[in-house]
């Protein structure tokens, strides 16, 4: 071989081998794993779409969408959302409509099958996971560049921390969710504030506080209970536990609690911190201050006994406040009582909140991409989700004909009801117009979101945001699908044994005396491998 061709042959080797590097360097140049960004625009997309643009495609065209039919407001072909989308945006939605209580299962058949719609509207976080290891669904944290207003309220709520959570192995995520400007706080306790002036007490602030209450309305009125719940007390103990450090009823969750000092997952109810909580809540059993019932009954005895000044606390949201006080009109008389949802107390490990800056949200099928308006789709649920003015679109509808704004406040039409606004209107924002719904309306602006509460409630959650620290959500645990249903397995009946015996140490039905026992029984349904399995795949995966 000649030295000239030998250079050659050097030269062309030294550019391959350049040329493979630089590929390199820019595939990892994005950090979901695929570069999105080409600068150009497909299909009927806007070409210089950005956050403030009100979205309309270049052309009429027509997206699949799957459509939760709520029974309280079923839908029809002739609202003016779906008529409005189509104005304002160039978009007609061929809707699949599936009937609320099934629309779990037949959204999981279509997904398996290949026939979803492009759009998967209603997935809560979570739901997503059985779908991700087929391909069935699109990792949409590799197409968020073209979203603008989405990346603009990610970067400006402070929103990272909790998407972490979304993220599958892979370290994408396949579901699009809603997003709160705040942390949304909706469940506390509701109390008679007329007994509380009566017997010159304050409201309590702290769970220590509120047992003082409780003896002293046991003392006033020593044949009531002053203390019986509704839920099963499952959402008074999802308030209570992060006063204590721990996790328990609705917010138990994987049972598993994160410890940044020593970087390692525990499992929270054989801790002393739950036991702390159970202690507490036993001991108003055992003085009389909390009805045993609580964690049996149905809802509407613990509500009546309520409403009929049988006792004077139980647990509430925004919603049954208001019909506790309608109930309370005709049962007491308006001006016989009064109630409040006071913020919730406070306990051994300070005042904190649990909570999400997260919604349900959008799954997309994966055939989704390759259609070749996919970035005008993206575009479309961009405004529509995530843009100021679609976020007041989807919940108040349009400017003149369904509210109007007078000082900057909202004003529902004369002509129209919604959630007791206007409540002699013969029409319905939700009903007869679609706006508010479940499919498409969520998440947005704390104003925004305070535009349909009272002033009570706006009272509430201001006073929950100036008091409490919020705690960021534990780092995720990324399972695959295969250590997913080894979890689940394990968790199963460690979950039944907590939720159970919890109950059980309450009421008075089993001894405290018996803790260490009840821990060694959880021991023996693998406690521990659950929790080396979550830690194995968290340090694996992080």
């Amino acid at each position: 071989m000649s030295k000239q061709w030998k250079k050659l042959l050097v030269t062309f080797m030294l550019l391959f081998v350049l040329g493979i590097l630089t590929a390199c360097n820019d595939s990892d140049a994005d950090s979901d794993g695929e570069d999105t960004s080409d600068g150009e625009t497909s299909g009927a997309a806007m070409e210089d779409y950005g956050v403030g643009d009100t979205f309309k495609a270049t052309e009429p065209v027509t997206f699949t969408t799957l459509f939760s039919d709520h029974p309280n407001y079923p839908i029809k072909d002739d609202w003016m959302l779906f008529e409005k989308i189509k104005e304002l945006t160039n978009v007609e939605l061929d809707i699949t409509a599936v009937p609320f209580s099934d629309y779990a299962d037949k959204r999981s058949l279509l997904i398996s099958s290949g026939d979803a719609p492009y759009i998967i509207p209603k997935t809560y976080p979570g739901e997503e996971t059985p779908f991700v290891s087929s391909g069935a669904i699109l990792p949409i944290s590799d197409y968020v560049d073209m979203m603008p207003h989405y990346q603009d309220k990610v970067e400006k709520w402070e929103i990272e921390p909790f998407l972490e959570g979304l993220r599958q192995q892979d370290g994408k995520y396949y579901v699009l969710p809603g997003l709160h400007e705040n942390v949304w706080p909706d469940y506390s306790l509701a109390i008679r504030t007329d007994i509380l002036e009566e017997l010159g007490l304050e409201e309590p602030k702290t769970w220590e506080e509120l047992e003082v209450v409780l003896e002293e309305m046991k003392k006033a009125y020593p044949d009531s209970i002053p203390f019986s719940d509704r839920f099963k007390f499952d959402s008074t103990l999802n308030i209570a536990a992060v006063g204590f450090d721990t996790q328990a009823g609705w917010g138990l969750g994987n049972m598993l609690d994160y410890q940044e000092d020593t970087d390692e997952f525990i499992f929270s109810p054989a801790t002393e911190n739950y036991r702390s909580m159970v202690e507490y809540f036993h001991g108003l059993v055992e003085k009389g201050l909390l009805d045993p019932e609580s964690v049996t009954q149905e809802d509407e005895p613990a509500v009546e006994k309520f409403t009929s000044g049988k006792s004077f606390v139980i647990n509430t949201n925004g919603q049954t406040l208001t019909q506790y006080r309608d109930t309370m009109d005709e049962s007491l008389g308006a001006d016989n009582y009064s109630i409040k949802k006071i913020v919730v107390p406070g306990g051994p490990a300070g005042d904190l909140m649990t909570g999400s800056k997260l919604e349900n949200g959008i799954m997309f099928s994966a055939a989704a991409k390759d259609d070749p308006n996919f970035e005008t789709m993206l575009q479309f649920i961009d405004w529509m989700l995530y843009s100021d003015e679609g976020l007041e679109f989807n919940k108040w509808g349009v400017e003149g004909e369904t509210y109007t704004k007078e000082n900057g406040e909202y004003v529902l039409a004369e002509d129209i009801t919604f959630r007791g606004m206007n409540p002699d209107a013969e029409k319905d924002l939700q009903i007869d117009f679609g706006f508010s719904g479940g499919n498409f309306s969520y998440g947005g602006p704390t104003e925004l979101l305070h535009s349909m509460f009272n002033e009570e409630e706006i009272e509430f959650q201001n006073a929950m945001l100036e008091t409490k620290e919020l705690v960021l959500p534990d780092p995720p645990i990324k399972y695959d699908a295969m250590q997913l249903e080894q979890s689940s397995l394990l968790s199963t009946p460690l979950k039944d044994h907590v939720t159970q015996n919890t109950l059980k140490f309450i009421v008075g039905e089993r001894s405290l005396d018996e803790w260490d026992t009840f821990v060694q029984e959880l021991e023996a349904k693998n406690m521990q491998g659950y929790v080396d399995l979550a830690n194995q795949v968290y340090q694996e995966s992080k």
